[in-house]
């Protein structure tokens, strides 16, 4: 080889380099993934057949071009992006080097198959023993490397995978085929995972200053049966700091778990007193999930409260009532009563005062919704509007599988706790749910489990909401 040539090769690999650092081009992309995927690991090989032929120097750039790759590989497999996100970053990454390190892997079983057998190419060319043996353990440990570095990188940083797939997949990831089936799953759940954040992000940042979510009136958010608003464990999951985020003043309802809805809307409107005296606004409007809406509801008929209310939105609310509690009151009365008292004395260590199990989840039955409904009128002054949501079916939601199949059985489509129709009060501004079979359950609304669901953004939709109401001067 001339100084010529070697120069030439040694700028031509040194200008990939630059480029590829500028971004302008990929070393491991698709184009490129012959050489990183089924020529790299054998640089061994490939030195130990061209010193035959040409000098060791000869080579270095072939060594410089391999070593970059190998380094960007593990280290920089996704250089940026727009979202400036290092967690994203290293996700998305860690998907890149997965999927290489498979690639990689086919790539050198075909060659097996089409090159070692039919032609004896090794054996042509006189390749000791010793080096194909190295050369083999080299390969093996290239594409085992990039497996456990793509992994380590997506189960430490992946937030869709949740807790039990991990746990699936650590006591399964010897299972030849198996394994191979739920690393590819992992790959497209952070697929998704990336493209919903990267969404959010750059919506986030073409958005920064048009407070969408700064409304009128601050917003009052109302919890449902059996939950509080605790400090540390928001009812609302991600949700208030996304619409605060936005603009939206929050305040919450901090009535009690497993109060009575009189008892309940007692204590939201002395909360509302203390909201107005804060902020000399006037008026709030509350947006209230489940058994809150029916508390909201009795706060602005039977105590008055309409002239401080601007609007009520409701969420997954059993107007109508839930079905489900006629199932659940067929246990003996002596029986429920004793279930009740058992989880009042648990909710008065956590602040409940006044508990009362047995009566409030009585006051969910469609039979007392049909009295209350009849008692309870709405105000003229204050705009009702509500949602409903679906389950596409009951495995959907783990905690709520059960509860969903009975009450499809009993009245159709529904959340998992309360049906489509029993939903509906007001302006229905219809039914939320995704195009996917999952569906979204009654605990999926208030972001329960911090998930991000495929096919539906559970705080954007909150943003859209409450960016409604502003526009209609809420």
């Amino acid at each position: 080889m001339t100084v010529f040539v070697f120069l030439l090769l040694l700028l031509s690999a040194a200008w990939i380099i630059v480029l590829d650092a500028r971004g302008k081009i990929s070393v491991i992309s698709k184009w490129n993934v012959w050489y990183v995927g089924l020529l790299l690991p054998h640089i061994l090989l490939v030195t130990v057949i061209g010193t035959r032929y040409i000098e060791l120097w000869a080579l270095v750039p072939l060594f410089l071009f391999s070593a970059y790759c190998l380094v960007r590989m593990h280290f920089c497999p996704v250089l940026r992006d727009e979202s400036d996100n290092i967690r994203l970053l290293v996700m998305i990454g860690g998907r890149k080097i997965i999927l290489l390190g498979l690639a990689s892997f086919l790539l050198q079983c075909m060659a097996y198959l089409l090159l070692w057998k039919p032609f004896q190419m090794f054996a042509v060319l006189a390749v000791p023993t010793e080096i194909l043996i190295i050369d083999a353990v080299i390969t093996g440990i290239y594409v085992l490397l990039l497996l456990l570095n793509g992994l380590a990188r997506i189960l430490f940083t992946s937030r869709r995978l949740g807790i039990i797939r991990r746990v699936v997949f650590f006591l399964t990831w010897w299972i030849p085929v198996f394994n191979i089936i739920m690393i590819l799953y992992f790959c497209r759940l952070v697929r998704w995972e990336y493209d919903h954040e990267y969404n959010k992000v750059m919506l986030n940042r073409v958005r920064v200053d048009s407070q969408v979510c700064a409304t009128r009136y601050p917003l009052l958010l109302v919890h449902g049966f059996g939950f509080r608003d605790l400090k540390y464990l928001n009812y609302w999951g991600r949700i208030p700091r996304e619409i605060m985020r936005n603009g939206a003043r929050v305040y919450y309802g901090h009535q009690e778990a497993m109060g009575t809805i009189e008892d309940n809307a007692g204590e939201m409107k002395a909360r509302i007193f203390e909201i107005l005296e804060e902020t000399h606004c006037g008026k709030v409007n509350i947006i209230a999930h489940s058994k809150g809406g029916l508390d909201a509801r009795y706060l602005i008929s039977e105590l008055h409260m309409g002239p401080y209310i601007a609007s009520l939105t409701t969420i997954s609310t059993p107007h109508r009532g839930s079905e489900l509690l006629d199932v659940l009151t067929k246990i003996p009365d002596r029986k429920y009563r004793k279930i009740c008292s058992v989880i009042d004395r648990h909710f008065r260590k956590i602040g409940d005062r006044n508990p009362d199990c047995y009566t409030s989840s009585r006051q969910m039955k469609p039979s007392y919704a049909e009295e209350f409904n009849s008692r309870v009128k709405d105000d003229d002054g204050v705009y009702y509007q509500s949602y409903a949501i679906v389950m596409r079916n009951m495995f959907s939601d783990s905690l709520l599988c059960i509860p969903n199949a009975i009450l499809k059985h009993v009245c159709g489509p529904n959340d998992g706790l309360v049906c489509i129709d029993s939903a509906k009060w007001g302006d229905f501004r219809g039914v939320l749910s995704n195009k996917y079979r999952r569906g979204i359950s009654h605990g999926d609304i208030i972001d329960l489990k911090r998930e991000d669901i495929r096919g539906f953004d559970v705080m954007e939709q909150y943003v859209k909401i409450i960016s409604e109401l502003k526009e209609h001067n809420f």
